[in-house]
């Protein structure tokens, strides 16, 4: 009930909520390099009415569209940037073709382009946004700030200013060299071990033709970007081989370069977790019995920002990337989190955390006792499961939740601490 109240309170605010976890990333980004993944949608939440497919094959719902930092260094998730909740309720009255890019939902890969210019701003050395193929906009290319690369999978084969395809381009192209990766599961295929072939070449993209004259006026004719091209080498009987195009504003020459390219594109597997977490592997955010857009978009990104928390924590368990405990919580909570450490440690000393007071392995390891975990590696050690109370059912898992795992969740309305209720 208590929680109903604060969701619906008109002085709590999703957008407060991003703000503020915004504020304290662009804290932490001093001196780095960093990529910014924007995600499609994270989740889709239910805020009115059963499921249904509109007419353009689409769940109706709320879906959120989130943007997350990563530390290039050592791929720890250092927060979110910015986050978009977009209602699918009815199918558009003017279809996208005829639509400005200042009317359609794709503005908002242009936007966070835009926003990742901040980091650069907080001191960041290099940025580089990475997103999936819904991101290939010919303006997500030509319309990014200074300082400011992008990694985009290519979605169109697109005409080249040589009268070329791009999906033709590095035919001919000699291989630079195979690189073998783990790829995940996803729905119809088992994870597998695959070889990919690397190719690059330089290609001039051709302006796209717009409904508008004055709308194709404003871009400019051709945009020059590194193509890298993968393509998987013998997969396994009856499975469609991987074939990537990646197009960036990077300058790719070599295989050490187009290697580095592809592992860029393959950190986005990792910000999945983050959503499987907000799903049915963690807060089940999806199966919340609220109707009501506003809270429900409350509720959304307070569970985003925990989620994202919780896998910080999840990155540096074994202290090897050395963050501070500030990545996730206040200095102000650090007296309190030593106190409760120190009535789980046993008397062995398997028993004691052995990680340093102000690092953030040092707060996981406290986390994962209140979540059950016995403090011995050998039996399930700081999973994602030990973050939560291990007798809570599923529907209880956010407000059952173990106290730090419940702070984390709500320290993401701090800022709105003014309400009451």
């Amino acid at each position: 009930m208590r929680l109903d109240r604060f969701l619906k309170n008109p002085r709590v605010t999703a957008a407060e909520m991003v703000a503020t976890a915004r504020s304290h990333l662009l804290e932490r980004v001093w001196g780095g390099r960093f990529w910014s993944f924007r995600t499609p949608p994270a989740c889709a939440m239910e805020p009115a009415r059963p499921w249904a497919l509109d007419p353009r094959g689409e769940k109706r719902g709320l879906y959120l569209h989130p943007a997350i930092v990563i530390d290039a260094a050592d791929g720890a998730l250092l927060g979110l940037l910015t986050a978009d909740f977009l209602v699918h309720d009815e199918p558009p009255e003017i279809h996208r073709h005829k639509r400005g890019l200042h009317e359609k939902e794709s503005r908002r890969w242009v936007e966070t382009a835009a926003l990742a210019a901040d980091l650069l701003a907080a001191g960041a050395s290099r940025v580089i946004v990475v997103a999936d193929r819904e991101a290939d906009l010919y303006e997500m290319f030509v319309c990014l700030p200074e300082g400011v690369d992008v990694l985009v999978r290519a979605r169109h084969d697109r005409c080249l200013m040589d009268g070329g395809r791009l999906y033709d381009s590095c035919d001919g192209q000699p291989e630079l060299g195979r690189e073998t990766i783990e790829l995940p599961s996803i729905p119809g295929r088992p994870a597998r071990r695959a070889t990919f072939a690397l190719y690059t070449r330089r290609v001039r993209i051709e302006r796209p033709k717009r409904n508008r004259a004055e709308w194709a006026a404003e871009l400019p004719p051709g945009v020059s970007l590194a193509l890298v091209e993968a393509r998987e080498i013998d997969p396994p009987p009856g499975e469609t081989p991987a074939h990537w195009w990646l197009l960036t504003t990077r300058t790719v020459e070599s295989l050490d370069d187009a290697r580095l390219i592809v592992s860029y594109y393959r950190r986005r597997w990792g910000i999945e977790q983050v959503f499987r977490l907000m799903k049915t592997h963690g807060f089940d955010i999806e199966a919340v019995p609220i109707r009501e857009h506003e809270p429900l978009k409350n509720l959304g990104c307070a569970t985003l920002i925990a989620a994202i928390q919780i896998q910080q924590m999840l990155h540096d368990r074994d202290g090897r990337a050395a963050r501070p405990m500030t990545d996730v919580f206040e200095s102000a909570d650090q007296p309190i989190i030593e106190t409760i450490g120190r009535s789980l440690e046993g008397r062995t000393e398997r028993q004691r955390n052995p990680h340093p007071p102000d690092s953030l392995a040092h707060a996981t390891w406290i986390c994962a006792r209140l979540g059950g975990w016995t403090g011995y590696t050998s039996r399930d050690r700081h999973r994602r499961s030990s973050f939560r109370h291990p007798r809570a059912r599923p529907e209880d898992r956010l407000p059952r939740a173990p106290c730090l795992m419940r702070r984390a969740a709500v320290c993401a309305t701090r800022s709105s601490g003014r309400a009451r209720g």
